[in-house]
């Protein structure tokens, strides 16, 4: 991990997770906002909307589910943009103050699964809308070698953006935002005609409402869920001196409900369109009139790099703070192979449907706990943190307020872990169902118990406190000492 701090003017981003100095905090809530919806325009998002339309729901059916599935995710996730508006450093660093600084490191290994699925998403959808286009367009093969070759183009230009760092991307999120959303406006008048909003095939779970639900979950409220661990990347760059927490809250709601609907609700409207069914880029491209693949192809490619550029970027961070002898540009190149490992089993091996369904619901029912429990967290401690305390195991030394019990605070932890048992106990994926399905009717309230539960344990296990999370030690000889100590257990 990095701890100097980098020059105004440079090239490469220096810090890693490491806390952002004041005088480097010049970023905006409208710089949260303009990353937030230029990052998402691209198909890794589009492809959710999708999903509830080969679910068998109507186009109005589908978008009802989306809004409602991802105002649910933006009121969980939005306040935990003011963690790290008040820390200066990432979310998983800033946890911490509730759950250790050891256990921390399940924020950054949730972060680091949830990224990296849809980083290779992200790609994935990318690669092949980039392939079919230039199929259409100039007759170039479909093969193996092509997609190979457009997924490894795309993960070296996001991985590039990534290994910058934060300012390249907020400009490039600046451009994106713009160019992309255009680009997304033109598609709905290219595939209008041929739009029927009441058409639907079969449901998925053989009723509307279990499969109406699913789909609020898998795809309205999956979206919000994957910022859990994202948002304080750029809110720690906020300083709270000249920007409020109102400001800030406003700017990520704000955010997160365009960048994630607009995306959605064009993909289901296209899937509608063309008639996807299971294959939503091939039906696309195949329905698509000559002159809108261009723009198509622009999407698959610039919006594709901006969005798998910064979820890099977020893991990169992540590793980096799980491996802290790591530079944040190492941790980056690490991840981004692995990303691609990810999109040529997604492509080669894997149904889409089946993964990108089984994927998200099932991280959604890990990560839902831990949002939670670093939510109330915050609530209690009311935005007040010691930021040398939280890198204590970054600067491999021991000790501070949040040390707890060899830096682990073990309500916080239980509670996780049984609200993510729970959680995957009551999940329905089509690769594995859960046996606590016939107790809710076979409808899949994962989210709902796992965080429920999640709530009610670390309420009662842990000793609510005002000020300061976490407690100070007994005072005892050569406590002075005990912070440089190596973190040898």
């Amino acid at each position: 991990m990095s701890h100097a701090p980098s020059a105004g003017h440079a090239l490469i981003e220096q810090h890693g997770v490491d806390t952002i100095p004041e005088a480097e905090r010049t970023s905006t809530p409208r710089d949260v906002l303009s990353i937030l919806v230029g990052s998402n325009l691209a198909f890794g998002v589009v492809v959710f909307g999708w999903l509830p339309v080969s679910f068998g729901l109507s186009f109005w059916a589908s978008a009802t589910a989306l809004i409602l599935g991802t105002v649910l995710g933006i009121a969980l996730t939005a306040p935990l943009a003011l963690v790290s508006l008040r820390t200066a450093t990432n979310l998983s660093t800033s946890s911490g103050a509730f759950f250790g600084v050891r256990g921390r490191l399940l924020g950054s290994v949730i972060g680091l699964l949830l990224s990296l699925g849809y980083t290779a998403l992200a790609l994935w959808v990318g690669g092949d809308v980039v392939v079919g286009a230039l199929n259409r367009m100039f007759g170039l093969p479909a093969g193996g070698a092509s997609y190979v070759a457009t997924y490894g183009v795309l993960a070296a230009l996001s991985a590039t953006a990534a290994v910058f760092g934060y300012r390249l991307l907020l400009k490039l999120e600046r451009v994106l935002m713009w160019a992309v959303g255009a680009l997304l406006l033109a598609g709905l008048f290219a595939f209008a005609p041929h739009f029927d909003g009441s058409a639907h095939g079969g449901y998925l779970l053989g009723g509307f409402w279990p499969t109406w639900l699913l789909a609020a979950v898998a795809a309205g409220l999956s979206g919000p869920i994957a910022f859990i661990t994202l948002l304080g990347d750029y809110t720690r760059y906020v300083s709270p001196a000249r920007h409020g927490d109102r400001r800030v809250l406003r700017a990520t709601v704000a955010g997160l409900f365009l960048g994630l609907l607009v995306p959605q609700l064009f993909g289901a409207f296209t899937a509608v369109a063309t008639g996807a069914g299971d294959d939503y880029v091939g039906g696309l491209i195949a329905g698509a009139p000559l002159w809108i693949l261009l723009p198509l192809l622009l999407n698959g490619l610039l919006g594709s790099a901006g969005n798998t550029g910064l979820m890099l970027y977020s893991m990169g961070l992540d590793l980096d703070a799980v491996l802290p002898r790591a530079t944040r540009p190492q941790a980056t190149y690490v991840v981004a192979g692995a990303a691609t490992g990810l999109v040529f089993l997604g492509h080669f091996v894997w149904s889409a449907q089946d993964a990108v369904t089984s994927f998200v619901l099932v991280l959604t029912a890990i990560g839902t706990p831990w949002a939670v429990i670093t939510l109330i967290g915050h609530r209690r401690c009311r935005g007040d943190y010691d930021r040398g305390s939280l890198q204590v195991y970054n600067r491999g030394t021991r000790g501070g307020i949040y040390w707890y019990r060899a830096g682990w605070n073990v309500p916080a932890t239980v509670a996780w872990a049984a609200g993510g048992a729970i959680g995957l106990c009551a999940v329905d994926t089509p690769v594995y169902r859960g046996p606590l399905l016939p107790l809710t009717g076979g409808i899949d309230l994962s989210f709902v118990l796992s965080g429920a539960l999640a709530a009610l344990l670390y309420v009662l296990l842990s000793r609510p406190s005002r000020g300061r999370a976490g407690r100070l030690p007994a005072p005892v000889p050569g406590a002075a000492a005990l912070d440089r100590a190596p973190l040898d257990g």
